[in-house]
């Protein structure tokens, strides 16, 4: 079939000088290689009556330029060479974004910005004078585990992957960020975990530049939606992308990159949570077997050190601890210069710290506070009432109530039996002449506080609600000596003993009822006797 082009023109005729207009005609353009005289049949054929044709020797049918004399198979040969043309720009885009990805997470463990120290920096940077005071001070508080995590995130350490666990607050990550500091964040990447496993997806793909292929033109071509396996799998895949650039970077710069995996007891501790932190862990196992990923867990809770003792092979594990009492007084009295506060006598200062602690978050607090021992007392009277509110003892409790008052009895066995060390080693101490430091936390051996408690299940609850602390040779203390002072309180106030046995009794009671059946007997006159006759038959062998 043709396509034709209609174009009206005018006619003129000129006679002797003059030129006279005829009526108005048309020209028809048509795509064909032939005229256009085949009869149209209709109303359509006197429309196109009295009309010029033009053959423009043009044919939409073939190509421009024509490989053959059958329109067909240029048509075919055409559609073949431009499929091929766009499945070849499709691999080579394919095979650039690869690239690309793999050059963007190299770009992540650059030296320079980080996004986790701008954040932590931020505060310190609107204020350079301030800054500059605050870490020549801070020179003067260099904690002996500084220079172990230093090794570890400058990649002096080779062969092994860490788990740092210690009390909420104890430092672990400041040493952390304060060897990134002194590196700017050269080949270390920081994240902080998350229950939820998709925001934990984000969060890793943020720390590796990896935008886990969300970024990609390939649903041109059909590939499925990146999301569509769930977060574990994407999770592997961007493990598996870090491998890749590990091993780049190992052959350029000789040591392995460092990846902090901040707060790991955020993870809920279900089949999800457990699959995820065993998934982390294999990786970290094979990284280190070739030097090229140290691996860097920290964890204030001990559930996920214990979880991941079973599969250990190059795992090393340090705890950070609270300063001690001398170490406590000189970082108080330091951190008084650094916020430009009136500088406390000596006996203000032990007071404090006798109180407070080597807790490095609890000191920054109190150092910033114009009354210190005021400060101090209202902390501790927080600290009961908080503690009394999770594990409250409720005398004559109803039935309703007795799970949660088992697990509040038990644990105040436990806290009544750390206030009775803590009391006794400092009898022992004065009558003997020893130095006495205050703020060593008692500690009983786990197996002896199952024996305690009398409850097996109840201590990794209050390892998770921060009353207690396990320490990784499977010691247990209170979490700080806020708790220990705050239980103090608590167990010397008067009546306490009768009310922990009271509850306890109650707890009994309560049992010894559901397990007690009631038998009744109807239609009994007054005088009746009854009977009861209770036989057991032999056992049979047979």
């Amino acid at each position: 079939m043709s396509v034709i082009f209609v174009f009206p023109v005018r006619h003129s005729t000129q006679h002797e000088g003059e030129t006279t207009c005829t009526r108005p005609s048309e020209i028809v353009f048509t795509a064909s290689c032939k005229e256009v005289n085949t009869p149209i049949p209709g109303r359509l054929s006197n429309t196109l009556a009295g009309r010029h044709t033009l053959n423009l020797g043009i044919s939409l049918a073939s190509s421009v330029f024509p490989l053959s004399n059958s329109s067909l198979f240029d048509a075919a040969l055409t559609s073949i060479v431009g499929l091929g043309i766009v499945f070849l720009g499709g691999i080579a885009y394919i095979a650039w974004y690869k690239k690309n990805v793999l050059d963007k997470i190299e770009k992540a463990f650059d030296g320079g910005y980080d996004p986790v120290l701008a954040l932590a920096d931020f505060e310190k940077e609107a204020s350079s004078k301030s800054a500059t005071d605050e870490n020549q001070l801070m020179e003067h508080l260099r904690r002996k585990e500084q220079d172990c995590v230093d090794d570890i995130i400058k990649g002096n350490t080779r062969g092994h992957y860490y788990f740092l666990i210690g009390p909420k607050g104890g430092g672990k990550s400041t040493l952390i960020l304060d060897a990134m500091r002194s590196i700017q964040a050269e080949g270390v990447s920081f994240l902080d975990v998350h229950p939820d496993l998709e925001v934990f997806r984000l969060r890793l793909g943020k720390a590796l530049n990896y935008e886990f292929h969300e970024d990609s033109q390939t649903l041109l071509f059909q590939r499925r939606d990146p999301r569509e396996a769930g977060p574990a799998l994407d999770i592997e895949r961007a493990l598996n992308k870090l491998e890749k650039v590990a091993l780049r970077k190992a052959r350029k710069t000789g040591r392995p990159i460092v990846l902090v995996f901040n707060n790991v007891q955020h993870f809920n501790n279900d089949e999800d949570g457990r699959n995820m932190l065993l998934q982390l862990q294999q990786k970290a196992e094979a990284w280190a077997a070739g030097g090229i990923v140290t691996t860097v867990f920290s964890s204030d809770d001990f559930w996920p050190c214990l979880l991941m003792h079973k599969a250990a092979n190059r795992m090393r594990v340090l705890t950070i601890g609270d300063l001690s009492f001398e170490a406590a007084r000189h970082a108080l009295g330091h951190m008084r210069l650094s916020q430009r506060k009136p500088q406390a006598d000596q006996t203000t200062i032990d007071q404090v710290v006798t109180l407070v602690g080597g807790r490095l978050s609890y000191l920054s607090h109190i150092a910033r506070t114009e009354h210190m021992l005021k400060t101090v007392q209202d902390v501790v009277d927080w600290e009961r009432e908080w503690l009394l509110s999770q594990i409250g003892l409720i005398p004559d409790c109803d039935d309703d109530v007795m799970d949660e008052q088992k697990w509040s009895s038990c644990s105040w066995l436990l806290l009544r039996e750390f206030v009775r060390l803590y009391k006794e080693r400092q009898k022992e101490r004065q009558a003997a002449g020893l130095p006495w430091d205050p703020t060593e936390l008692p500690s009983i051996p786990y197996g002896r506080c199952r024996q305690i408690m009398t409850r097996t299940d109840f201590i990794e609850e209050l390892d998770r609600s921060n009353i207690i602390s396990i320490g990784v040779k499977l010691d247990v203390r209170p979490d700080s000596m806020l708790i220990l002072h705050a239980a103090r309180e608590v167990v010397e106030a008067e009546g306490f003993d009768d009310l922990l046995q009271n509850v306890r009794d109650r707890i009994d009671e309560i049992e010894s009822l559901h397990r007690t059946r009631e038998l009744t007997l109807k239609d009994l006159n007054p005088g009746d006797k009854i009977k009861l006759q209770v036989e057991k038959s032999p056992r049979r062998l047979w």
